[in-house]
């Protein structure tokens, strides 16, 4: 029987029938509609490239850090070429026109899609994922390069050098991995003046009850551990050896119970301290092993969470890491800087990023669960690869959100 030539409905333009594959399971049109609802970025008139369209467009550049802003909306393009026939040729915007169309679209949206939409993935089998009844998170930053303008420099402006400063200007960004998935969430990012601390305040605010943060020594503080507790979700943090930590009370398993303070004069006069559980350890024959740790932790129950397990599982905090490379090595490109000449479209740009990062995670975490495999097993950049050849040739979604075309 012969086929019948697919045909556009009605009114709709080519643009609206960007293929976006994995991009577009995880970011449905509803959820980019209501975020662009929300932050007053809804296209007034139509245009070749609509905001919804645009925020795809932003998310799939990141996909594309070595190609052109031209060749990458060709790239989405070329999925829905059968739907013209034959020998039809698409328009695809000039460098003008997309600029002008991030532009209209600004950052707000993406960081409003990002914050509503990029959360832990991880399901009861999902495996790496979990301490005991606990869902593992870690906390760290990290930063990266911008295009050299002047615009730039002025809001984020430039590390200092050995000599001077750096090559490019720097966004500072901390964030939350999931462990076992690698999914960073909560993210924030500031010019690269602006400390982890300061940003991490307004990353915490995204743990839930349930989860166990890990995080370095360097976050460490009074406050800060305060606001994270009091989002229910237990911690376990390395905590500078210069601090004293009297003991309290001796647990079985060799941790013990403290108590931190705000001050000097609080503690001095023990007032509002906070109860901590201390684990002091060391590793012995490990090669760049430093000579002693010391961890807090919320759990206080030794039974709840033995002292050896703790400090073992201290050491997965290593897994931000390797999200932060995946993001900044294998999804950018080493040594690649984000190309968004002004600062709006740089946050624009940043938000696209990681929640390209998250696309590309949630299709691993799939193929892990289907494999019975730990999604660390799984190549990132494999992934990556794949990703970028079959985005043009996945189905089109129809944007508006009706039935897929057949």
């Amino acid at each position: 029987m012969a086929r019948t030539v697919a045909e556009l409905p009605s009114g709709s333009r080519v643009t609206d029938y960007i293929s976006l594959g994995v991009i577009t399971k995880s970011f449905p049109v509803d959820a980019i509609r209501a975020a662009l609802e929300t932050t007053g970025r809804t296209s007034v008139r139509q245009r070749d490239l609509p905001a919804h369209v645009v925020v795809y467009y932003v998310i799939a550049l990141a996909l594309y850090m070595q190609s052109s802003y031209r060749e990458v909306l060709r790239c989405l393009l070329e999925g829905i070429k059968w739907l013209l026939g034959p020998g039809a040729t698409l328009k695809t915007a000039g460098k003008s026109g997309i600029s002008q169309a991030r532009t209209r679209l600004g950052w707000e949206p993406l960081q409003k899609l990002h914050d509503e939409v990029v959360k832990p993935i991880a399901v009861e089998s999902t495996k790496g994922a979990w301490y005991r009844s606990w869902r593992l998170v870690s906390l760290d930053g990290s930063t990266m390069d911008v295009a050299d303008q002047k615009e730039n420099e002025t809001a984020f402006g430039r590390p200092p050098a050995n000599r001077g400063s750096s090559a490019f200007p720097q966004v500072r960004l901390v964030s939350l991995v999931e462990n076992g998935t690698h999914v960073l969430f909560g993210t924030r990012m500031a010019g690269v003046g602006t400390g982890e601390i300061t940003l991490a305040k307004d990353v915490l605010p995204s743990l839930r009850k349930g989860m166990l943060c890990l995080a370095d020594r360097n976050f460490y503080g009074f406050k800060l551990w305060n606001q994270a507790r009091s989002t229910g979700a237990d911690l376990l943090w390395r905590m500078r050896k210069n601090i004293r930590l009297p003991c309290e009370k001796r647990l079985p398993d060799g941790s013990y119970l403290s108590r931190v303070y705000a001050s000097r004069k609080d503690k001095r006069h023990q007032k509002d301290g906070v109860v901590v559980r201390v684990i002091e350890y060391s590793l012995e024959g490990v090669s760049g092993a430093e000579p002693s740790y010391r961890l807090l932790t919320t759990i206080l129950n030794d039974e709840e969470a033995p002292a050896v397990e703790l400090a073992a599982l201290y050491h997965e905090r290593w897994e931000i890491e390797t999200a932060l490379d995946e993001l900044k090595t294998h999804l950018r490109g080493s040594k690649i800087v984000l190309r968004s000449k002004t600062p709006d479209l740089v946050k624009q740009e940043f938000y696209g990023l990681m929640m390209a990062h998250f696309a590309v995670r949630g299709l691993m975490h799939e193929a892990a669960l289907k494999a019975d495999e730990d999604p660390d097993r799984l190549s990132f950049l494999h992934a990556v690869r794949v990703v970028r050849r079959k985005i043009a040739r996945f189905a089109s979604i129809p944007p508006s959100g009706q039935e897929s075309i057949p």
